[in-house]
């Protein structure tokens, strides 16, 4: 393992979890979202903000649950950030540091919400060709596929730079 690559990788880190966390705080205190039933329109009909609060896992899925269930989640989301960080302190390349530091930030930064407010908080929504989308995502949803569809496309994600 390079120190480029464990620098890569907190880097992006933090930097995905400063991002989520503030553009969730904008949302939720700069604009209001939860007292906004019908969203803030940015692009119609393709782009709009909407407030979600997500207690399950991907698209609301197994939402609802206990207070057991916010905390497996909390704790899946320190171990696979555990794992990766191993994996990357192990021999992984700058690239592979970079989208583990995706999937990292965004697994933290929806672990923080858990923690501060009982679920994660979810308020982008895009919808196109006629098709109205109900689910609502965030930037960290968004870290954590970007990192991950890199990590599936890279071409040799064990090769060393």
């Amino acid at each position: 393992m390079t120190r480029t690559a464990a620098f890569a990788l907190t880097v992006t880190a933090v930097i995905t979890i400063a991002i989520d966390q503030a553009s969730k705080l904008w949302a939720l205190k700069g604009l209001d979202l939860p007292n906004q039933p019908n969203g803030v329109e940015v692009l119609a009909p393709y782009f709009q903000l909407q407030m979600g609060w997500n207690t399950g896992i991907n698209f609301g899925l197994f939402g609802g649950g206990t207070e057991l269930q916010r905390w497996i989640l909390v704790g899946l989301a320190v171990a696979v950030s555990l794992g990766l960080t191993i994996w990357v302190l192990r021999g992984g390349t700058r690239f592979i540091a970079i989208a583990s530091g995706l999937i990292i930030g965004g697994a933290l930064g929806n672990a923080w919400d858990r923690v501060t407010y009982g679920a994660v908080a979810d308020f982008l929504n895009v919808s196109c060709c006629g098709i109205d989308n109900p689910y609502v995502f965030n930037i960290a949803d968004t870290a954590i596929f970007l990192g991950a569809a890199a990590l599936i496309l890279s071409p040799n994600p064990a090769q060393k730079a």
